[in-house]
């Protein structure tokens, strides 16, 4: 059959089969079938499951729906339960921070709906959905966050400290984009406040008092912070924000608020490494993106591109180079493509694959 449809120029078969039909999910599993979907056909007593197949290199892969996983806990002692609030996120813990929704981070991967994970599907489609990327780590890091209580004030290395500091690991830039604040705004450290020494902050922080010298801003729903490595910053009490960063976990902690976990422990600091990264010169300010129709591009900077897009109607996605991020940050959408379609509400991200057939 599948060499029929070839001959007939399809590049990609898709079927379905009762859920319980064990015969044919196990052919089609066999046979290297992709699970994508559950669906109801109307009048139908049992619920089925859909399946497709590339027939052709050339085929192009349709967007993948992410499914998160979760940072919580003992690792998040800020977050709170706002993203189940906001998104419907399955959350488990009401100390639930981070919600990983790209991520190839070990322990940590985000998958699709059919439960695989992202590096099990760049190994199985390779070039063809990341492009050039797979020749390295996954490069990017996409994440939901809830700042119940405020963050520790931290800083990240760049590339090049960060390979011989951490056994080679990556350095990184990441950007904000405010989602959601107390009603009054949000607060916001970024950066150090101008004139300040290295070794007074040094000292400020080893007596407990570095919040002098810390530069605040108000913030408010559809700013963009861009933070590059060597900045000082920290999410303040209340704010819900997208994150798009480097795929690195390295990161320094100056202070944090003498906050102690249930058995009295307080976090460890990185005073040294983070003193040594800290940029105390870079003074930077939130982009003001007002709400407008049509693609805003509000960052371009070496690993990632950041395009506000606000729908009424239709809109034509920007061109997708090696792979794109897609998050639908409030009401619902409606994704095309050639044959087919896909339905997303606020909170939820898809992978576009490079030469996505997005229209």
């Amino acid at each position: 059959v599948q060499q029929l449809l070839r001959r007939s120029g399809c590049d990609c078969v898709r079927c379905d089969t009762s859920t319980k039909n064990k015969a044919a999910r196990k052919l089609y599993d066999k046979m290297g079938f992709r699970r994508c979907d559950s669906m109801r056909w109307e009048g139908a007593l049992d619920d089925f499951i859909t399946f497709d197949k590339p027939l052709k290199r050339e085929t192009p892969i349709g967007p993948i729906q992410m499914v998160p996983a979760f940072r919580d806990g003992e690792l998040t002692p800020w977050g709170g339960h706002r993203l189940a609030e906001l998104y419907g996120k399955e959350t488990k813990d009401e100390h639930t921070g981070e919600s990983m929704e790209v991520s190839c981070i070990p322990g940590l991967e985000s998958t699709d709906t059919q439960g695989r994970k992202l590096p099990e599907l760049i190994r199985e489609f390779g070039e063809k959905l990341i492009g050039r990327c797979v020749d390295g780590p996954f490069p990017l890091l996409l994440k939901l966050i809830d700042a119940k209580e405020q963050l520790s004030v931290q800083v990240h290395p760049d590339a090049a400290y960060a390979a011989a500091r951490e056994n080679g690991a990556a350095g990184k830039n990441e950007a904000w984009l405010i989602l959601d604040t107390p009603e009054e705004g949000g607060d916001l450290i970024y950066g150090i406040r101008p004139g300040t020494e290295k070794q007074e902050l040094r000292d400020a922080c080893r007596k407990g008092e570095p919040e002098p010298l810390l530069n605040r801003i108000r913030v408010k729903p559809g700013d963009v912070c861009y933070i590059p490595a060597g900045t000082v910053h920290s999410i303040g009490p209340g704010i819900v924000l997208y994150e798009l960063q480097d795929t690195s976990e390295v990161t320094y902690r100056f202070y944090d608020w003498d906050r102690t976990d249930e058995q009295g422990k307080k976090r460890e600091l990185q005073l040294d490494k983070a003193l040594d990264v800290t940029d105390l010169k870079r003074q930077l300010a939130p982009v003001r993106v007002e709400k407008s129709y049509g693609i805003k591009r509000v960052l371009t900077e070496d690993s990632f591109t950041l395009d506000l897009i606000c729908v009424s109607g239709i809109e034509t996605l920007p061109e997708i180079h090696e792979f794109g991020l897609l998050t639908v940050t409030e009401g619902e959408l409606l994704l095309r493509w050639a044959g087919s379609s896909m339905k997303m509400t606020a909170g939820e991200t898809c992978l576009l694959a490079k030469n996505s057939p997005i229209a």
